[in-house]
């Protein structure tokens, strides 16, 4: 195996997640989530759309990407911050989204797994301020 690329890898830009119906997906995602769409540009190629959402102020966004016939659910392995985490669980609980348990756990932050309109994973881990 060679060395690392000499050309550097500065970042991850965009982390993609199927869903079945990308209008209700951007319901979620800034509904919901509070993010904010970023891009929302036709893709005639793909029969879809390229749209792009983040929270605001985040450097990496999520693309709602067209899922393909009987694509399942995906653990997408996003783990998103928040400031308290009792508190958005108990909001998204509050707002009909499936939320599992709170995880509190000594030396680890507060954190749970939610899922969006499609079944994908998400999970939301506290993070205190440094």
């Amino acid at each position: 195996m060679k060395g690392p690329l000499e050309t550097a890898v500065l970042g991850v830009r965009t982390v993609s997640v199927p869903v079945t119906d990308q209008d209700r997906a951007i319901g979620f995602f800034v509904g919901v989530l509070g993010f904010e769409k970023r891009l929302d540009a036709p893709l005639p190629q793909l029969g879809a759309r390229w749209i792009e959402v983040a929270p605001a102020g985040a450097v990496t966004s999520v693309a709602l990407v067209a899922a393909k016939q009987g694509t399942p659910a995906a653990d997408t392995g996003i783990r998103l911050t928040t400031s308290d985490a009792a508190a958005a669980h108990t909001e998204l609980a509050a707002r009909g989204v499936a939320v599992d348990p709170l995880l509190v756990w000594e030396g680890v932050p507060p954190m749970f797994t939610f899922r969006d309109p499609d079944g994908n994973t998400f999970q939301m881990i506290e993070e205190t301020p440094a």
